[in-house]
């Protein structure tokens, strides 16, 4: 099992920071201020290895050229003129494999698009690990506003993640999820799990911890951006909409709508 560092940045970004326990080569998810990256490698004595991008908002690249400065490493990301820095493109279909140990040993990564967000977004999925680096597509309770696709396009892009092992562990990139569950619970306040979880998160934030990561199922249970097909979901839609919704992505358009504006 890899290790998994958070590493808070600006007022609510995480930058993951992860390496196989006992080893010292570790590699950034999203790094959007090489600051604090640079402190979290010195204080577990990690070295960097390479960089995991997304996409291409400066609070996941900023940092991207200093620390490159610094360690040299492989840039792995969207094949993409919005983000230059990238050195290896990926794409979907495609397996990263990362060497973690100085035997070789690697923990390989299956990369996914998922545009919506932005056009060039890629996930991380690792079945090995049973995690997601997932950017600003899904967020804990929520997902991302869309800067550049279409909701057929977002919704597509979700459907691929709620299709992984429901024990999957998703790491966004934000902390929104207090806001993202008062947003569930006007969509579908009467759902024992989003009330169960919206005590969950607010006992956690109280205490200062993070909320992510989450798990999949989770997700499945209570994010309504995942339920477009819950009846309780569909209904809530359409009231607030005035619209009869026919299809999945008329379902998540509208959700998001309102969510814009929530």
């Amino acid at each position: 099992m890899i290790r998994i560092i958070p590493v808070p940045a600006f007022a609510d970004n995480y930058l993951w920071l992860f390496h196989q326990a006992g080893e010292n080569l570790a590699y950034v998810v999203d790094p959007g201020d090489a600051a604090p990256v640079e402190a979290a490698l010195s204080e577990h004595n990690l070295q960097l290895a390479g960089i995991l991008v997304t996409h291409h908002h400066a609070d996941h690249i900023g940092g991207v050229e200093a620390l490159c400065r610094h360690w040299q490493v492989p840039v792995y990301g969207p094949e993409s003129a919005n983000i230059p820095q990238v050195t290896d493109p990926v794409a979907e279909g495609e397996a990263l494999s990362l060497a973690v140990a100085a035997d070789g040993t690697c923990v390989t990564f299956d990369v996914l698009e998922v545009p919506g967000h932005t056009l060039d977004h890629i996930a991380y999925f690792s079945a090995a690990e049973a995690i997601a680096f997932v950017g600003d597509t899904l967020f804990v309770g929520g997902c991302g506003r869309m800067f550049e696709g279409t909701p057929s396009q977002m919704q597509a892009s979700l459907q691929k993640l709620r299709e992984l092992p429901s024990d999957t562990r998703i790491y966004c990139a934000h902390e929104y999820t207090q806001a993202n569950y008062r947003f569930a619970e006007a969509v579908e306040g009467d759902n024992p799990a989003v009330i169960a979880r919206v005590a969950e998160v607010a006992e956690a934030r109280e205490q200062q911890q993070a909320t992510v990561p989450s798990l999949l199922q989770q997700e499945l249970e209570t994010n309504p951006f995942l339920r477009w097909d819950s009846p309780a979901v569909v209904k809530a839609a359409e009231q607030h909409c005035h619209t009869k919704l026919a299809t999945a992505a008329e379902i998540f358009g509208a959700l998001r709508r309102w969510k814009d504006n929530f």
